[in-house]
């Protein structure tokens, strides 16, 4: 199915819902569709499929913005059900969300992938049945020491993390914004960074 101008955006982030969790690193995605919401000038205040929806536009492109009120692990019955609702075509639906493997502050826009052990990104998968959709990766680095990684990702940003988790969202709205306007190629080209600003990450990873 091909986008046109009349179909929306269905712009995702993922986390834990509950007033715990809303610092945690595991919910930087829920922190992206917040950004973006305030940067629209609007407010989640709906709830539609088990998930905390609002709209808007950017450029005159219909947006919904989404947060998965299920849990992590769930958070496929929500995304699978607006994008069925709201007749998305999978090229219209971005997911945002944590990622141990990537560096701290550092983004990646890919149009499709695996879950690599992210279980909100395997709830989507298993639930749409396909992983062909673009996905905005936030990369929050790997946990100190002999940390698990489920232990990391459930503790809060700390202070001295914040310039770098501020400048790390506001690239992400730019990106999300460039992905709309301009496509998913050109957001791909402008924000995956391949140089040796991270030391030791490969090249287009």
């Amino acid at each position: 199915m091909e986008s046109n101008l009349t179909d929306p955006f269905l712009i995702t982030g993922l986390g834990n819902p509950g007033r715990q969790y809303r610092n945690n690193r595991h919910n930087v995605g829920f922190m992206l569709v917040d950004r973006l919401a305030e940067r629209l000038g609007v407010r989640f205040s709906r709830l539609e499929a088990k998930a905390l929806v609002t709209k808007g536009s950017y450029q005159n492109q219909r947006l919904i913005l989404v947060k998965p009120q299920t849990y992590m692990n769930l958070s496929g019955q929500s995304v699978a059900s607006l994008v069925k609702f709201y007749k998305i075509p999978l090229q219209n639906l971005l997911i945002a969300y944590d990622d141990v493997d990537l560096p701290f502050g550092s983004l990646r826009i890919r149009p499709g992938g695996g879950s690599a052990g992210q279980k909100g990104m395997a709830s989507i998968i298993e639930r749409l049945g396909t992983q062909d959709y673009p996905r905005l990766r936030l990369g929050i680095g790997r946990p100190p020491g002999r940390m698990e990684p489920a232990d990391y990702v459930l503790q809060d940003f700390l202070d001295a993390e914040m310039v770098t988790l501020t400048e790390m969202l506001d690239r992400a709205v730019q990106a999300v914004f460039i992905y709309i306007s301009q496509g998913l190629e050109t957001a791909m080209n402008q924000y995956n960074r391949t140089d040796d600003s991270f030391p030791g990450e490969a090249p287009g990873k």
